[in-house]
């Protein structure tokens, strides 16, 4: 009996050595799919602050920084985080590096959260409260606007909107629905939806216009289509494709001319990545920039930040945000 026992203590004992051998590759694997890096928050002077105010009938947050030296008329910088997200995660997406260039050049910036964790952007398809809802965003950061002006006294003709991924769509529909509003957008790691997902009603006015995103993004395609993480979760509905985006901004503007190209240098080359700039640039017109990431994720360059590989590479090679707060900087001189 006692050597039955054993037999079957011993074929358990096998089978669960086998299990844990089939299933630390899968950890392994899982690890590495997942692994991410993010730096710390900045030791800097400033105040980050929480504010509330409502909107439409809803109590709205947001979250903004003041540096310890705001410039007279400060610029105000708006910051939306991504699907899922709130004011830490937009901080987070940057690498908390608006924070460190409102330090450097005295504008202020500001996190607000959307609606339980979402924007209403402008793809139909989006399958969360706050599209389905039509929560009115597009009002809420009028109303941001309105209070820091009132408070803090900020440059209404300098106002600007960046956000990665659902944060980029609501830039993208400040852009679109409220271009008196902002004198430029960035949306990063999104794109225009196409006739039949497109949610939001284009002013047709010109704004200035940065877009940057990975041509090896497994959410939102470069090349366009269907935004789903590798086409099977998450579905958005579909968009245009990044240079299709940007010819929208491009026609509006009134250029003709082909854009200028760059290659930026490739600092981090184990990083398998590298980035290019498209401009459309002319006195006296509104700015339009593609930022195209080869080999870039679903993400804004940082090399501080590597994201989870599930979303396709972290280029290290520059900081996306120094970028965009250049851009900006034109833009608001030439309003």
């Amino acid at each position: 009996m006692l050597y039955k026992g054993s037999r079957v203590v011993g074929r358990k004992t096998q089978v669960v050595a086998v299990g844990l051998a089939l299933l630390s590759p899968l950890l392994a694997a899982l690890v590495w799919a997942l692994y991410l890096e993010f730096p710390g928050e900045p030791d800097l002077p400033g105040a980050l602050q929480r504010a509330q105010l409502d909107w439409d009938g809803i109590p709205r947050t947001y979250t903004y920084y003041l540096p310890a030296t705001v410039s007279p008329d400060p610029p105000l910088v708006l910051v939306f985080h991504g699907s899922g997200g709130d004011a830490a995660q937009a901080r987070m997406l940057y690498g908390y590096a608006f924070e460190v260039l409102a330090e450097e050049h005295g504008f202020i910036v500001a996190y607000p959260d959307g609606y339980q964790r979402h924007f209403n952007g402008c793809r139909r398809a989006g399958p969360y409260a706050a599209n389905e809802q039509g929560i009115d965003d597009v009002g809420f950061m009028g109303a941001v606007v309105d209070e820091l002006a009132r408070s803090h006294g900020i440059d209404r003709q300098a106002v600007f909107a960046t956000g990665v991924s659902n944060g980029g769509q609501m830039a993208l529909r400040l852009a679109l629905e409220a271009p008196a509003l902002v004198a430029a957008v960035a949306p990063v790691a999104t794109s225009m939806p196409t006739a039949d997902n497109m949610d939001c009603e284009r002013a047709g006015e010109a704004v200035s216009f940065l877009l940057m995103n990975g041509t090896d993004d497994p959410m939102n395609p470069y090349a366009g289509g269907t935004v789903a993480l590798y086409g099977l979760w998450g579905n958005r509905g579909k968009v245009l494709s990044s240079r299709d985006t940007v010819d929208y901004w491009v026609e509006l503007a009134g250029y003709r001319e082909g854009p200028r190209q760059f290659d930026f240098d490739d600092r981090v080359p184990e990083d398998d990545s590298t980035v290019s700039l498209a401009l459309w640039a002319a006195p006296g017109r509104e700015s339009i920039a593609l930022y195209t990431i080869h080999g870039g994720g679903h993400g804004a360059p940082n090399p501080e930040i590597r994201l989870p590989r599930l979303l396709g590479g972290s280029n290290r090679d520059l900081y996306a945000a120094r970028l965009i707060w250049v851009f900006f900087q034109g833009a608001g001189g030439a309003r």
